[in-house]
């Protein structure tokens, strides 16, 4: 599985890494990908995420031989897109609506995962070119809100994140979404520091059943 969108829409959920420290980045990603996780997602948050990025696409062959997929978010405008491409990322993630990223993303033949939440922006950012919208911040929106918005749109790729766990990913996915991005909930930062990877491989275990479950 060569292409990194087909990726994220076989697996449909995408681990986000938001971590103020990343130097245990191997062994977690280690745990994500023993855990069945196939699309992770490294944010600019962090100043180290590039060459995170770029080291984590030589040391894990998953990511050269297309079973897994590595991307880069909180991309907010050309240059960070340019930065994350020439990284080695294979997918790009944006907390908001940006053509001019859209663009930049398209030229180079990169997936893009583009922030919105309004009907509006989400129409905003598909027909831009976005190969899927995530619908950002979803805490406090629902499934519910997903399935109102396909039902004009129901052509548009849509990835609910924020507060999705496992308690509502199943509902997200039913409702319509075609994957979810999971961080916080997933990559805890605590469990990190303590090295529990353990933890953090049952809990991606847990995500990948809860989205298979929704797939049969």
């Amino acid at each position: 599985m060569s292409d990194p969108l087909q990726c994220i829409l076989t697996h449909r959920v995408v681990a986000i890494v938001r971590l103020d420290d990343l130097t245990q980045s191997s062994r977690l990603v280690r745990a994500l990908l023993d855990g069945g996780l196939r699309a992770i997602e490294f944010t600019l948050t962090n100043r180290d995420a590039l060459a995170v990025t770029s080291r984590l696409r030589q040391e894990f062959a998953e990511f050269s031989d297309g079973t897994a997929c590595l991307g880069i978010g909180s991309v907010k405008s050309v240059a960070d897109a340019s930065a994350a491409i020439q990284a080695g990322a294979q997918f790009l993630v944006t907390p908001i609506v940006s053509t001019a990223v859209i663009e930049a993303s398209l030229q180079r033949a990169t997936p893009v995962v583009s922030g919105a939440m309004t009907p509006t922006e989400i129409h905003q950012a598909w027909t831009s070119g976005a190969s899927i919208v995530k619908v950002f911040p979803a805490r406090g929106l629902g499934p519910g809100y997903i399935r109102d918005v396909l039902a004009p749109m129901p052509e548009v790729r849509l990835m609910p994140t924020g507060g999705v766990d496992t308690s509502n990913l199943a509902a997200y996915l039913r409702a319509g979404a075609v994957a979810v991005g999971v961080g916080g909930k997933l990559v805890d930062a605590v469990a990190v520091r303590a090295g529990r990877w353990s933890d953090i491989r049952y809990a991606a275990e847990e995500l990948v059943a809860r989205a298979k479950e929704c797939c049969v």
